[in-house]
C-alpha cells in the first residue's frame, strides 16, 4: 500500500514496529551470534543499537525441514532491572519493511517501557530488511511468507530469549506492541499464543481481511471534506480534466508536462492498464497525505491542509493544474524526477526475484501477501466517486497474475482472504488483554476493531489522528485527545501487569 507505519496506498510497507512508516520447548540446539548479554545498556557510543540474530526455523509447518535462517532482532535493555522478578518484557512486532533501531530509542513504546522497566525487543519480520530465509524472491520461496509463519517466528524466538535471559513466563510478562500489520500480527500473537503473550497493543491494524477495500478511498474523500467542501469539488474537477485531457493529443502533452511523465502519455493512451495505472497513481497522493496527516512520522511533511490549500488556490490556474501542482510537491519530497506509470515496467520490477532489486525492499513481499493472504485492494470503481472508475478491483488481480502467475487470480484469492477471516476471527477476533487503537482519519480503521464489543476487547478511536499516530514519539503540540490516548494505553499496561500471577 502506500507506506510506512505502513500499509500504505497500494503498497502496506511497515512500522513493524515499523517504519514509516511493522512477535517450548521446541529449542534443540539453536545458538545466537551474540554473547550472552550484559545488563547494561547496548547502544554504542554513537546511540545505535547493533544488529543481533537468532537462528529461526524456515518451515514451522513442517517439523520434517531442519533448515534454519537468521533472522535480525534488536534490544534495549536501559529500563530493565533483573533483580526485579516480576520486570515484563516488551516486544515490537515488525512489519513490511526493514526494522529500524531508531525504534529501540524512541517512540511511545519506550515511555512506557522506562515507566514499567522494561526489557525491550524487536524482531525484523521474515523476508523483510535483513532478515532472509531464502537466496531469492521467487515465488516458490515466497510460500514461507505468511502472517501464520511470521506468528510462529515471534512464538519461537519469545521462547529462546525467556531461556537466554532466564526470564519466568508466569512472572515476565511479555506486552507486544505493533502498528499497521504489526498491529493485526500483535492481536493475533496474543490470540494464538496466550501463554507466551500476556496482552497486546495493536495500533492501526485491519483486523479484516478485504479483496475490495473500497471503504479506503471514501474515507480520503471524508478526510479532504473535513477541510472542506471546495476542496473535494475541486479534486473532483481535476480528475474529470485528466479524463478530458487524455482525448486529445494537445491534451496529453499537457499532461505530460505538467504532471512530469516519466514516459509520454500519448504511446499509453489504447491501453487501459497505462491508464488505469496513472490514475491510481495520483489518487495515491492524496491517499499518502491522508493516512499519515501529521502524524509525527517521517512521512508526514505534506498535510491535507496544505494539499488542500493547493487545490482551492485559483491563482495557479484551473483544477487540473492545481493537481499537477500537488503531484510536483509530492514527486520533489520523495526525491522523484517524474511520475512512472507504465503498466508493463512495473510489472517487470515486481517479477526480479533478486535481492538487490529496487522492489526487494517489501514491494515485491507484500504485494505477494496481499495477493495471497489479504487483498487490501485500494479501489476506486465508480464515475462518480472522487477519483473516477478508472482502477477497480480487477486492476490489482490482474497484478497478482501477471507478477505471480495464472494460479494467484479471483478464485484463489477470495479462499485465501476466506481462510485469513476464518482462520484470525475477522472482526469477531477471540482476544483478550489486547488494546485496539485507531484514528479516525486513517482509512485502516474501517477494517480494524473501533468499538468494543466485548468487555476483554477494549477500543481507543482518535479523534482527527491518522495512521499509527499515538505509536509515535510524543510531542509538546499534540493535540489533547492523542495525548490522553497514550495515557490510556500506559493506564491499560499497568492493569495488565497489576493482574493476579
Amino acid at each position: 500500500m502506500v507506506g510506512k507505519c505502513f500499509l500504505g496506498v497500494t503498497l502496506l510497507l511497515i512500522l513493524g514496529g515499523s517504519e514509516v512508516n511493522a512477535l517450548r520447548k521446541f529449542w534443540h540446539g539453536k545458538t545466537f551470534q551474540q554473547d550472552e548479554p550484559s545488563r547494561t545498556t547496548y547502544f554504542n557510543a554513537l546511540g545505535a543499537v547493533p544488529d543481533q540474530w537468532f537462528e529461526q526455523q524456515l518451515d514451522h509447518n513442517d517439523p520434517t525441514n531442519a533448515a534454519t535462517w537468521k533472522q535480525r532482532y534488536y534490544v534495549n535493555d536501559q529500563f530493565f532491572n533483573a533483580t526485579d522478578p516480576n520486570a515484563p518484557v516488551f516486544l515490537m512486532i515488525g512489519g513490511e519493511g526493514e526494522a529500524t533501531s531508531r525504534w529501540m530509542h524512541e517512540g511511545a513504546w519506550i515511555h512506557y517501557a522506562e515507566a514499567h522497566g522494561a526489557l525491550c525487543f524487536q524482531l525484523e519480520h521474515r523476508f523483510y530488511g535483513k532478515s532472509r530465509p531464502t537466496e531469492d524472491l521467487s515465488t516458490s520461496n515466497l510460500a514461507y511468507l505468511t502472517s501464520e509463519q511470521a506468528l510462529a517466528d515471534l512464538a519461537y524466538f519469545i521462547v529462546a530469549m525467556n531461556e537466554k535471559y532466564q526470564l519466568a513466563p508466569h512472572r515476565n510478562r511479555w506486552i507486544v506492541f505493533g502498528g499497521s500489520y504489526p498491529g493485526s500480527l500483535a492481536a493475533w500473537l496474543r490470540e494464538k499464543y496466550p501463554s507466551l503473550v500476556h496482552g497486546a497493543i495493536s495500533s492501526s491494524g485491519p483486523l479484516l481481511a478485504k479483496i475490495d477495500f473500497v471503504e479506503y478511498y471514501d474515507t480520503v474523500t471524508r478526510s479532504l471534506a473535513s477541510y472542506s467542501a471546495d476542496c473535494v469539488d475541486t479534486v473532483r474537477s481535476a480528475f474529470q480534466q485528466v479524463e478530458t485531457l487524455l482525448k486529445h493529443m494537445i491534451g496529453q502533452r499537457t499532461l505530460n508536462n505538467r504532471f512530469k511523465l516519466c514516459d509520454p502519455v500519448e504511446k499509453s493512451i489504447n491501453n487501459p492498464l497505462d491508464i488505469s495505472s496513472l490514475f491510481e497513481a495520483i489518487a495515491s497522493i492524496f491517499a499518502g497525505v491522508v493516512q499519515y496527516n501529521k502524524d509525527n512520522s517521517p512521512h508526514a511533511s505534506i498535510t491535507i491542509d496544505e494539499v488542500c490549500d493547493v487545490m482551492v488556490n485559483q491563482t495557479i490556474g484551473a483544477p487540473v493544474m492545481r493537481l499537477a501542482e500537488v503531484n510536483r510537491l509530492l514527486l520533489e519530497q520523495s526525491n522523484q524526477t517524474c511520475l512512472d506509470f507504465v503498466y508493463d515496467k512495473g510489472i517487470e520490477e515486481l517479477r526480479n526475484t533478486s535481492w538487490e532489486s529496487s522492489q526487494a525492499g517489501g514491494a515485491r513481499q507484500w504485494t505477494y501477501q496481499t495477493c495471497n493472504e489479504f487483498g487490501f485492494y485500494q479501489t476506486s470503481n465508480n464515475a462518480s466517486s472522487l477519483f473516477g472508475d478508472r482502477f477497480p478491483v480487477e486492476f490489482f488481480i490482474r497484478q497478482c497474475v501477471d507478477v505471480y502467475g495464472a494460479r494467484f487470480g479471483a478464485q484463489s484469492l477470495e479462499r485465501a482472504v476466506y481462510r485469513t477471516n476464518t482462520n484470525y476471527g475477522a472482526l469477531d477476533p477471540a482476544t483478550t488483554n489486547v488494546l485496539y487503537v485507531h484514528g479516525t482519519i486513517d482509512p485502516w480503521h474501517r477494517l480494524g476493531l473501533t468499538e468494543s464489543n466485548d468487555i476483554h476487547m477494549p477500543t481507543i478511536l482518535i479523534d482527527g489522528t491518522a495512521h499509527c499516530a499515538n505509536m509515535y514519539e510524543p510531542k509538546d503540540t499534540d493535540p489533547p485527545q492523542l495525548k490522553q490516548a497514550r495515557l490510556e494505553i500506559n493506564t491499560f499496561i499497568t492493569n495488565l501487569l497489576a493482574m493476579s500471577r
